[in-house]
């Protein structure tokens, strides 16, 4: 049995994320073919994640003991730690990723926990073998020029490196909010691929 923490972050109502639609329909997939795996639902804005405050930093930079796994932020780095897989699910918004995700992250990068420093530079220490990033795009992100513009997908990943997690894909549906094409199409299009990702993830 493996651990799959799906990780999603979009503010807007239930059913209507085209972001949600895609991920939604990848776990849907998932779940069928891997119905022995423990799947963890993790909706960050339902958990209402938060910046970090000055009075957090004692608990994230100190000593770490059984009951951090309890503490209302390390909590979430443990989590983090012990899936065997993870899964991020969040539009692009402004050439990056909803605030909350960086926020979250912030939880989840704690010495000791996720990572660890060593002679040789810092080195992961999540359990995680592979990562997915989920997202739904109004253009067309991933050629040039565009593609130097975008940096959640970006950034997602090369955290994920950080934490040790070498196997890191993407999938996307692009060009959602451009009027001249079948953008429907486009969405339906980005969910057949997303149920082929789910069979080898």
């Amino acid at each position: 049995m493996k651990k799959v923490l799906y990780i999603k972050a979009n503010i807007k109502p239930e059913g209507q994320s085209r972001t949600f639609k895609l991920s939604d329909t990848f776990m849907e997939e998932y779940k069928k073919l891997n119905p022995q795996d423990q799947v963890t639902v993790l909706d960050l804005y339902k958990e209402n994640i938060d910046f970090l405050r000055a009075e957090d930093l004692g608990a994230v930079f100190g000593p770490k003991t059984e009951d951090s796994k309890n503490h209302p932020i390390l909590k979430y780095a443990y989590q983090f730690a012990e899936a065997d897989k993870i899964v991020l699910a969040a539009p692009m918004w402004n050439l990056g990723m909803p605030a909350i995700v960086k926020a979250y992250f912030d939880y989840v990068t704690v010495t000791g926990i996720t990572f660890g420093y060593t002679a040789n530079g810092p080195a992961g220490l999540a359990k995680a073998e592979k990562a997915i990033v989920i997202s739904g795009r109004g253009g067309n992100y991933s050629t040039p020029p565009m593609d130097a513009l975008e940096m959640g997908e970006r950034y997602a990943k090369t955290i994920f490196n950080f934490f040790g997690i070498k196997d890191v894909e993407s999938l996307t549906a692009e060009m959602l909010d451009v009027k001249e094409i079948d953008t429907e199409k486009m969405l339906n299009d980005a969910i057949e691929k997303a149920k082929i990702a789910a069979k080898n993830f």
